[in-house]
């Protein structure tokens, strides 16, 4: 890639991943959550494997902490879930937060377990998306079926 295409998403990319952030951490108060949000999050991610290639983007993220986040992201999911269970209702999911300390409304801290949800879904949604693209960038496959490297070596 160019010069200004590099410059150019610096610049952005933190832009996008702040704009990501900000839709987790209000996804239970306006539109988005934790899915729209690593989403988000994983298109920076993705803009960095374009403009600077996987290896640059390993420097940031690196796979085996890419495949960690991707883990821990469904782990937390689920202990939030199992912890409803552990709490006074012994419901599966139950917002055992907002029972027990009701926020005010329209507040960050009002949501009880969704907000932390949806961070938990973010960072599952943003580690598999980035080793997708990641995955994808490393194939270079041109129409026809036939890898780029070996059509070449044929002709």
């Amino acid at each position: 890639m160019s010069i200004i295409v590099k410059t150019v998403t610096r610049w952005v990319v933190a832009f996008i991943f702040v704009y990501g952030v900000n839709i987790v951490v209000y996804g239970h108060l306006t539109p988005g959550g934790g899915f729209a949000g690593g989403v988000i999050l994983a298109c920076a991610f993705a803009l960095l494997v374009l403009a600077w290639g996987k290896n640059r983007s390993f420097e940031i993220l690196p796979y085996g902490a890419a495949k960690s986040f991707d883990s821990a992201g469904a782990i937390a999911f689920l202990v939030i879930a199992l912890l409803g269970i552990l709490s006074v209702q012994g419901v599966f999911f139950s917002n055992f937060i907002q029972k027990s300390v009701p926020g005010t409304p329209l507040r960050i801290f009002n949501g009880g377990i969704v907000p932390l949800c949806n961070v938990g879904i973010a960072i599952k949604v943003c580690a598999s998306l980035f080793l997708a693209v990641v995955a994808l960038s490393a194939l270079r496959v041109v129409s026809g079926g036939k890898d780029s490297e070996f059509s070449s070596q044929e002709e």
